[in-house]
């Protein structure tokens, strides 16, 4: 049965966009929002964790965190993520979008709090009261990339959905951006009332006291946007496709969505009992398999190859923050000075080359499509990247730096205007409502999989410094772009479509497979268009 023949998804699928939307957005993009401070903050105050816990005066030098004890502080939150979203995608189609997109935020909020106020005898109890207070607020953030892609999706209309997923998505952007920029104002209040005079030479690096106040801060105000859209995450409605379609409740479905959209919709209580008559197969069934099976491979494995290259970008910034003049060496300033310039460069490098891809992604992913962006971000990441990992002993002088950090934020401009986003997007489409959660989180823990190997396994590789050894490392993630850009034919457009007829639930699976056309061929966009419009 066509899902256009009921009322209640022809109503989401063909609502003009309005105010609901809007809020939608707002609601599940402070939830990212949220994840990218509480993920990228910890970045800005790792430095200073080292000089005010392991400070070994007979050095002579700054403290700084041994290198296990750093992968640990800044990692465990990855694989709390990971689990979050295995363990929070799955419940997501269990038990609603809704009930457990409020668990993730409660859990978000007291884990930020706790985590700043991480005490105990010595650094041992304060690290070990920290992350695993890290590791919780991972969880309950991992919980939110599956439930707020699948709960954009299941509201938005078809002709804007990938725009209104991108635009939750894009506010990890701007929560990266926050993360510098609220460290760097705290670092510096506390730098003006408290930091030493800059001219006593022996407290050139020395570690300000009330610098134990300012990570403590610093990671507590993650809690604060969180609590501040819990009132208006429930007050949400759960999703109408839920309701409808998993619950098998016409009738609220109809009431809720009638209510959001403003307009009177049909029970169509025995037309929901036909359509989901016909989809009843189990995750992992020879059905599903049959049907979905190269979509999730695609979906899992883009995500993984893209975090792989993601997360590694800061395998050069030890030599792009200097070169920039954004950073000075540790020897050379105070704790909450380090602080400021770390938060500084962290602020500048993702205003200029973070932040604008992601909102490329929202402008241009309808009219170019979600399989094109990716395809062209990930062929572009892999030249930038190669030039960088070829030229760098050229790159990183003084003489051209400028090329260095053009080439630096144009891959990070790349990413995000390409898989990074649309990896976001994809799953979020393709899959049928009664799995759509789970599979997503498929995707997204297959992704955190990838950025614990590029932070950890190609850092362990290069911690020496060694150029040679850094060279490789960006010449292979050269390579997992390609793969990436190959592995994306597996995956199909999805624009301009009903989340229904992308799935195959309205009964027209397969359509693609079977004719074998190329995702977003021409004939193919023509069928698009003659069912869409007419």
């Amino acid at each position: 049965m066509s899902s256009n023949s009921i009322s209640v998804l022809n109503a989401l699928d063909n609502a003009r966009t309005q105010w609901y939307h809007v809020t939608a957005i707002v609601i599940a993009g402070m939830g990212f929002f949220t994840d990218a401070y509480d993920l990228f903050c910890i970045s800005t105050v790792s430095k200073l964790l080292g000089r005010l816990y392991y400070y070994d005066p007979s050095t002579g030098k700054p403290g700084k965190l041994p290198h296990s004890i750093n992968n640990l502080v800044i990692g465990v939150a990855l694989v709390g993520t990971l689990l979050g979203q295995l363990v929070f995608g799955y419940l997501g189609d269990k038990l609603g979008r809704k009930k457990v997109y409020g668990i993730t935020l409660i859990l978000m909020v007291l884990c930020a709090i706790c985590s700043g106020l991480s005490f105990g005898y010595g650094r041992k109890g304060v690290m070990g009261t920290l992350c695993f207070f890290r590791f919780w607020l991972g969880f309950g953030i991992g919980g939110d990339y599956p439930l707020s892609a699948t709960i954009m999706s299941e509201y938005a209309n078809k002709k804007t959905r990938g725009a209104f997923i991108a635009a939750v998505f894009a506010m990890q952007g701007v929560g990266i951006i926050f993360a510098g920029l609220v460290s760097m104002i705290i670092s510096k209040i506390f730098l003006s009332n408290y930091g030493r005079p800059p001219f006593l030479k022996e407290h050139v690096f020395s570690t300000e006291p009330e610098a134990d106040y300012v990570w403590r801060v610093v990671l507590m105000l993650g809690a604060l946007p969180a609590l501040l859209t819990y009132y208006w995450r429930m007050k949400m409605p759960e999703t109408g496709r839920y309701t409808a379609l998993i619950e098998g409740n016409a009738k609220q479905a109809a009431s809720d969505m009638g209510r959001v959209l403003d307009i009177e919709i049909q029970a169509d209580h025995d037309k929901i009992t036909q359509f989901n008559a016909a989809n009843e197969y189990k995750l992992f069934s020879h059905e599903f398999v049959r049907r979905h099976g190269r979509h999730l491979i695609g979906t899992m494995t883009t995500w993984f190859l893209l975090d792989i290259a993601f997360y590694s970008q800061n395998l050069t910034q030890k030599d792009i923050f200097p070169t920039m003049g954004l950073t000075s060496k540790a020897e050379s300033v105070s704790a909450l000075r380090e602080m400021f310039e770390t938060s500084r460069a962290m602020f500048v490098i993702a205003l200029l080359g973070t932040f604008p891809g992601y909102w490329f992604t929202v402008a241009f992913i309808e009219k170019i499509g979600r399989f094109t962006i990716q395809l062209v971000g990930f062929f572009m990441m892999s030249v930038f990247m190669l030039i960088m990992g070829v030229k760098y002993d050229y790159l990183r002088t003084e003489d051209h730096k400028w090329t260095f950090a053009t080439l630096y934020g144009l891959t990070f401009f790349f990413a995000n205007f390409g898989p990074n986003s649309t990896t976001f997007v994809l799953p979020a489409e393709l899959f049928p409502t009664r799995v759509r959660s789970t599979c997503h989180a498929f995707s997204a823990a297959s992704g955190k999989a990838g950025a614990m190997i590029g932070a950890f396994g190609l850092q362990n590789y290069t911690q020496d410094g060694n150029v040679h050894k850094i060279k490789k490392a960006m010449i292979f993630l050269a390579f997992t772009n390609i793969l990436g850009f190959f592995c994306t034919f597996l995956v199909t457009e999805t624009k301009g479509r009903s989340l229904e007829e992308i799935s195959g639930e309205d009964g027209g699976y397969g359509e693609t497979q079977m004719t074998g056309k190329r995702p977003g061929s021409r004939s193919e966009n023509h069928e698009d268009d003659s069912r869409n419009y007419g």
